[in-house]
């Protein structure tokens, strides 16, 4: 099957939107179901996908939306929703996500911290770690 390269436009319209732009979001997806797992590297490697987007700025709604609509999971966007069980889970599975970088370089406690009281045990778990690591 050849499918024909997302346009990088669009998908830069679409990550841009999934920053805090929920009517555009749906809209662009509505228009191009494949955006739902597009990503861009916007320099040096620093790549975004309409999920980290929503993630990092603490847009919950996007982020539930897109996960609905099939977007894969990720340890920054389970921070962000407050999911501690994923988060526990992979860092368990790689105790070195404790220090990952999402898009931009943020950090996965920035992205806790984005999330708000419904994140605050994922964001008090993170906190501990870092503080074990601190006193070691």
């Amino acid at each position: 099957m050849n499918k024909k390269p997302l346009d990088q436009e669009l998908v830069r319209e679409y990550i841009i939107a999934a920053h805090g732009n929920f009517i555009e979001v749906k809209r662009l997806i509505e228009q191009e179901p494949a955006l739902i797992h597009a990503a861009i590297n916007w320099n040096m490697d620093d790549w975004e996908s309409g999920l980290g987007a929503a993630s990092h700025t603490g847009n919950r709604d996007i982020a539930e939306w897109l996960l609905e609509q099939g977007a894969r999971m990720d340890i920054f966007a389970a921070a962000m929703l407050g999911e501690l069980s994923i988060v526990k889970g992979i860092i368990d599975a790689q105790p070195s996500a404790l220090h990952a970088k999402g898009p931009h370089g943020i950090s996965l406690i920035r992205h806790a911290e984005m999330g708000g009281k419904p994140a605050e045990p994922v964001l008090n778990y993170l906190q501990t770690l870092l503080s074990k690591e601190a006193i070691k």
